[in-house]
């Protein structure tokens, strides 16, 4: 299948973008972390996270989000330093305290435990307490893909959304990503949040002058829905004024109970049964203490089950009969989820990966604040 380059949002003039390599951005990013304080690994596995996000075309949770975590660090609720430790073990069940320490390397030090539990029990299910924002979901998700398994990764997050019939924010968007592996790539990945979009596709839409559609987030004022230039819907959101929308909205009539019942269930999960902070617990990486972010995490040995070609014989089979189905007219082809990602992560790794000129201005910006020579490489002017 020949790549075929996937944008997830409306199409914006050309010349707003510069296209840059994404080699070159990954080693900048952890050069920006390890100047710091993060050792040179640590540093590395936040970048490369970040940067995975660019990549799949995910850039609600790429780079634009650097400003997040360095703010986290410079007030010192982000530990560079953490002492990750296993608190509670039972073999195939482990809880881990991330004490404080960057979300991405508490999530990434987590998954790699239940992986290799599961490689000894069949399943490995790991809760985190004490963390922080740990960037896409499904980057951990793919982490038991690499060893044949089936991933699952689950956040909660400091509350932006409003609980189905009410007026206040309550929940975070609380993102479920599961991962599994094709006998022939791209992998199965379902990684998507419980609200209708998560805070930083409103954040990429002010940053770069475009507008809210109908559906995205109400006013905790009146209950009116918000639409128009998304930079005062984000202010609002983060004065308390609004909260961005469950899926399926504001009333059970469109499903709106469904969002907040998933949003529960990752709450359920990896705030109260962890120890963490849940809902309007959980406080903002840039607030003087720590968030207090949950995670939990699994990974399932398909083995465990059937062999591993039976389950790609199976799994094929039922992709084979989705992709056969008859086709919407308006539908350009049938995906499975992870293809549009896969396809624009291969495509972007060649031609290099599109940032929003006030976005790499910003990082530059932020160089010079470090100190840093501005190392990233641009390929081409505009996208």
């Amino acid at each position: 299948m020949h790549p075929k380059f996937y944008e997830k949002e409306k199409p914006v003039p050309p010349e707003e973008y510069v296209r840059v390599d994404h080699e070159s951005l990954r080693s900048w990013v952890s050069k920006v972390f390890q100047a710091l304080g993060l050792r040179r690994d640590y540093a590395d596995i936040v970048a490369d996270n970040l940067v995975a996000a660019d990549l799949m075309g995910i850039s609600s949770h790429g780079v634009q989000r650097i400003r997040r975590y360095v703010g986290g660090i410079k007030v010192g609720s982000i530990n560079v330093n953490p002492d990750i430790r296993i608190v509670r073990d039972m073999g195939a069940a482990v809880l881990l305290d991330g004490d404080n320490g960057p979300g991405q390397v508490v999530g990434t030090k987590a998954m790699n435990i239940a992986i290799e539990r599961a490689k000894r029990y069949g399943v490995g299910v790991v809760g985190v307490r004490r963390s922080h924002h740990y960037g896409i979901a499904g980057y951990y998700a793919l982490m038991a893909v690499e060893h044949g398994m089936i991933g699952v990764s689950l956040t909660n997050a400091r509350s932006l959304v409003a609980y189905v019939g009410t007026l206040s924010k309550y929940l975070g968007t609380n993102p479920i990503a599961v991962a599994a592996p094709r006998r022939n790539p791209p992998p199965f990945l379902f990684d998507a949040a419980t609200s209708t979009v998560p805070v930083g596709k409103v954040e990429i839409y002010a940053k770069t002058g475009r507008s809210v559609p109908h559906g995205w987030a109400v006013s905790l004022e009146d209950g009116r829905e918000l639409t128009g230039d998304a930079a005062p819907i984000l202010e609002a959101i983060r004065k308390g004024r609004a909260a961005l929308l469950p899926l399926g909205g504001l009333a059970e009539e469109t499903g709106g109970h469904k969002g907040s019942g998933l949003a529960l269930i990752v709450e359920l999960l990896a705030g109260v049964l962890t120890g963490a902070a849940w809902a309007i617990h959980v406080r903002n990486t840039t607030d003087p203490q720590p968030a207090n972010v949950g995670h939990f995490f699994m990974s399932i040995n398909i083995e465990a089950f059937m062999s591993l070609e039976e389950f790609y014989d199976r799994f094929e089979k039922m992709i084979e009969e989705i992709k056969s189905l008859p086709k919407h007219p308006q539908a350009d082809r049938i995906w499975i989820p992870g293809e549009k990602a896969w396809l624009t992560m291969e495509t972007r790794k060649k031609i290099g990966i599109p940032l929003h000129r006030n976005v790499f201005n910003d990082l530059k910006k932020l160089s010079e604040e470090l100190g840093l020579d501005f190392t990233v490489k641009v390929l081409k002017e505009t996208a």
